[in-house]
């Protein structure tokens, strides 16, 4: 079953916040057969980067090709406590903010930070081994360009962030499982676990994962593996309708790319 057209025409107009939803020319598509990610190009003329691009996402970071970069600067993240809207977006969880939730300064240049989704398992991987789960912080320059944030997860203990939508992961399954494809749940959301700094990360240039896989997008993957527990994935895939549990779009080629570490033990 394909995600309602409303719901995705909203999930891609927050990640191309420059372009309004009316413009969106959706088609249906999916993780697995006829749509999966093998035919995204050819469903649509909107959608030709996804297999025409030459600097597609996610990508396998391997360890020993990556070069270090002393000219990468600090990755300076400064959140804070505001309302947002948990929202199934139909090919992932995700929460929408509003104005005022803070911003990122990536290489000098601000970023407002505009919704964070979720993809199960993820979509980056490292040295060829894929994890649980991937967190996507969505930045969009003030020239409407747009940088991610990635935070990988590997089984462990509890994440903070899902501890805290715990009830609203819930609420939202519930209200999906009734018959609201396009269901919302209001919070107000604590600005801590999203907070958190990372002494590494890998700099590359790639492209939207989904649909219509626009490219020129600065990618963050912060070096830190963080924690979730198999509990938390199972609730991030539970709103979603069988073909968008396992929403991780395969890695794609590099085609002569670099990618770049910032290692703050390495600049001293």
């Amino acid at each position: 079953m394909a995600p309602p057209k409303s719901i995705l025409v909203i999930g891609v107009a927050l990640l191309l916040s420059a372009v309004s939803a009316t413009e969106q020319k959706y088609i249906p598509y999916s993780y697995t057969g006829a749509t999966g990610p093998e035919k995204w190009g050819s469903l649509s003329s909107y959608y030709s980067a996804c297999s025409s691009g030459k600097a597609q996402s996610p990508i396998n970071i391997v360890k020993k090709d990556v070069v270090v970069d002393p000219k990468l600067q600090t990755l300076l993240r400064n959140y804070s406590t505001t309302n947002a809207t948990l929202i199934n977006n139909g090919f992932n969880i995700g929460l929408r903010y509003g104005n005022g939730v803070g911003a990122a300064k990536i290489d000098g240049k601000p970023y407002s930070l505009k919704q964070l989704h979720w993809h199960t398992p993820s979509e980056h991987t490292i040295d060829g081994q894929r994890f649980p789960a991937e967190l996507h912080l969505v930045h969009v320059g003030e020239d409407g360009s747009i940088a991610v944030v990635a935070i990988l997860f590997e089984y462990g203990h509890g994440d903070p962030l899902l501890y805290l939508l715990h009830d609203s992961l819930k609420k939202l399954t519930q209200e999906t499982c009734s018959g609201d494809s396009e269901a919302q749940v209001p919070i107000t959301l604590k600005a801590k676990p999203i907070n958190k700094k990372s002494k590494k990360y890998y700099r590359y240039i790639g492209s939207l994962t989904t649909p219509p896989c626009f490219e020129n997008v600065t990618w963050s993957i912060l070096g830190k593996v963080r924690q979730i527990s198999k509990e938390q994935v199972e609730a991030l895939k539970a709103p979603l309708t069988a073909p968008f549990k396992n929403n991780s779009r395969p890695t794609q080629p590099l085609n002569g790319r670099k990618v770049e570490l910032y290692n703050e033990f390495a600049r001293n």
